[in-house]
Order: structure tokens, then sequence, then C-alpha cells
């Protein structure tokens, strides 16, 4: 008998963790569902071991998103050609890119290959797949329709893909062009300025405020600028720290999604990413309360998990989710609208898929035009402040020449 720790959504949708005392972990997925439990992982207990964290470091183990992507794809199409799992699997360990993958691909293949079923194998590296994934693929087992399956997880995972790369993609250029406006100010402060400050002090002029203002914004800069990057460095862990506590990150959520423009875009965000992964939990004939505890897993924002909470709630009262949704108020309009017509006419899965796909599109729109706004925005910042430098330096000069004359 051994000790294994395993997480599952109850009949009642909601998600709960524990261990079991079996023989194997098979017995331990039975146990469960005498239950009436959906297994999601079940393993041996983590014990403490020190790591990296994942995505830090050379010594990384977790497959990557788009790792994750490329698998699934290549998987969905070894499958959807007939391919069973094993032969599937053995063909993504002879081409994976990489040590780090093949390990991986082979670890699993291994499990399937000594009996056991491909969810449970998965669940094996929560790393690499989180638990929607393995959610979904012990559905698609069940129902034995585990090509198709793969497919949609594919499609789920290069469509977050390509939503994570528009946003990132956008804010290159005004990242870019931030860093050129804050390294041109700097020079100008700790480099140019100070060049005329000796002049300014044989010649004994009173110097205008901006001026006295500029020079000494420059001498701080020069003396003690080291540390602003150590300032923001401790600012961020603080504020990491901070937001480690659930009621501080709770007011932080919903608090950017009420901010002027950037709300907007998290909202769109929000709004396709709940819509995309319950679509397709939905078509993969997951029920809606499993489905739900599934999607609460996956979204980090408190205030949307919340609102998620209360629709899931309404959902065992029979109410729908729709309604919920509408009363937390994070959510666009369009998504209510779209899901408690998915509700009304029995095709919530597919409603949901199409909400996804026009926030997507909104996503991109929003985007465009935040980046259309941020990039004259920053360019008139940064000439002003060149501007204001330089006509500190011109009024000096001219004071100069008041003297002199």
């Amino acid at each position: 008998m051994a000790d294994f720790s395993f997480t599952a959504v109850d009949a009642q949708g909601n998600l709960v963790r524990g261990t079991l005392n079996v023989e194997t972990e098979a017995a331990a997925v039975a146990a469960l569902r005498r239950q009436g439990h959906i297994p999601m992982h079940v393993g041996a207990p983590a014990r403490f071991a020190l790591t990296w964290p994942s995505g830090m470091g050379l010594r990384r183990k977790d497959l990557r998103r788009s790792e994750l992507a490329a698998i699934t794809r290549e998987l969905a199409v070894m499958l959807g050609a007939g391919q069973d799992v094993d032969r599937a699997l053995r063909f993504l360990v002879e081409t994976a890119p990489s040590a780090r993958v093949r390990a991986v691909c082979d670890g699993v293949r291994a499990m399937v290959r000594d009996g056991q079923a491909l969810h449970v194998a998965l669940g094996r590296y929560p790393g690499s797949f989180p638990p929607l994934y393995v959610g979904m693929v012990r559905a698609a087992e069940a129902g034995g329709d585990l090509a198709p399956t793969m497919d949609r997880l594919a499609a789920l995972q290069e469509r977050e893909r390509a939503l994570a790369a528009t946003v990132q993609s956008a804010m290159i250029y005004p990242a870019i062009l931030t860093l050129a406006a804050c390294g041109s100010i700097y020079l100008l402060l700790t480099d140019v300025l100070p060049q005329f400050t000796p002049l300014f002090a044989q010649n004994g002029a009173v110097l205008p405020a901006s001026t006295r203002l500029m020079i000494g914004a420059g001498d701080l800069l020069g003396r003690y600028g080291i540390l602003i990057p150590l300032v923001l460095l401790a600012l961020v862990v603080a504020g990491r720290a901070i937001l480690r506590r659930p009621a501080a990150k709770l007011r932080v959520d919903g608090w950017l999604l009420t901010l002027p423009g950037i709300g907007a875009l998290l909202r769109e965000i929000l709004a396709a990413r709940f819509a995309r992964i319950l679509g397709t939990l939905l078509e993969n004939g997951v029920p809606i309360l499993a489905a739900l505890a599934i999607v609460r897993g996956a979204i980090t924002n408190l205030a949307a998990v919340q609102a998620i909470d209360a629709a899931t709630q309404s959902a065992k009262g029979g109410r729908g989710l729709s309604g919920a949704l509408e009363a937390a108020g994070l959510f666009p309009r369009r998504t209510v609208h779209l899901l408690r017509l998915g509700e009304e006419t029995a095709r919530l899965g597919p409603m949901a898929l199409r909400a996804a796909d026009i926030h997507e599109d909104q996503v991109r729109v929003v985007t465009q035009r935040l980046v259309a706004l941020l990039v004259p925005a920053i360019t008139i910042v940064m000439g002003l402040l060149v501007a204001g430098i330089v006509s500190s330096l011109l009024l000096a000069m001219l004071s100069l020449n008041d003297l002199a004359k």
C-alpha cells in the first residue's frame, strides 16, 4: 500500500485534493470514480526538493507552451492518420527537437506501454501538461474519441499562442521607444548638461529655476542612477510578495479590469480565454460543472475566479451561468449575450467558441488602437521633456548674455 495524491472534480463541480492509501495509481483512479469524482491528476505526493523555478535557469525539465502546442499538433495528426497511441508517442520521441522534450515524451510512452491510461501518464508531468489538458484527454479516452480531441487541444493551444503573440508583438515597439526615450533623457541630464555647469558657475550667473532643477536632477542621476534598476527590482519582488496574498491580489485584479484603455483589453483577453476553454471542454463532452471547475483553475484573475464561482453556484441551482456572469460586471456584454443564447438554444459549447472567436478579433483591434495611441503619446512626452531640458539650457545661456551686457 502507498499514498497517492490526487486532484479531482466532484459531482458538484468543485475541485478537490487529497491522498488515498491504495496499492497502485490505477486503484486510486478507480476509487475516485467510485466516489463520483472525475480524476484530473493522480501521483505520488510531492516531496521537498530544491529545484529551479519553472522557466528559469538551464535545468528546466518541463515543456514550454510552444513545445506543448507542437507535440499536441503532431500527436493529433498521427492519431488522425489511424496510428495507435504507442506509435504516435514513438514518433514524438524520435522527432523530439531537444533532449528535454524527448525525455517527457519517452516517459509518457513508457507508462502507456506499462498499461497506464494516457491521461494518467500525462498527469505524472503536471509542469508540462496542465489540468485542462489532462482533463480533456481523460474525457476523450472515456468517450473513445481521442484523435478529434487532440485536434481540438492543438487548436486551443495554437489559439492561445496566437492571442499572446498578438499582444506581445504589439508591445515591442512602444517598449523600445520608451527605453530609447529614457536613455536619451538620461544622457542629456548626466552628460550634456553638466558640461555647461562650470561655465555658469564661473560667470556667477543667477540661473533660472528650471535650469537649477535640471542640473539637480542630472546630479542625482549621475550619483545614484545605478540604484534605479535595483530599486525597480526590489519593487517588483515586493509587489510579487504582496500579490501572493489573495485579498491583495483580488483588489489588484479587479482594479486592473477597470483601468481606462488597458482594462478593456484585459477584459477582452479574459473573455476570449474563458469562452475558448469552456467551449472546447463542452464540445469535448465534459459536463458543465466539471468544465467550469477546470476553467476556474486556468484563469489567473481572482476577480474573474469569483465570478466563475458565482456562475458555478448558479448553474448548480439550474439558473444557468450567464446571469451570474452579467451580475459580476467583469465580462463584456457580448460574452454574456452569446452565452445566454447558447443556454436558451442548448448550444452553449458552439456559442462559447463563437464568442471566443469574436473576442480574439477584438483583442487584435483594441491592441492596434492602444499602440496607435501609445506610440504618439510616448513621442510627444519625450519631445516635451527634451524640449524642457533644451529650453532650460537656452534660458541659462540668455542669462549669461544679459550678464555680459
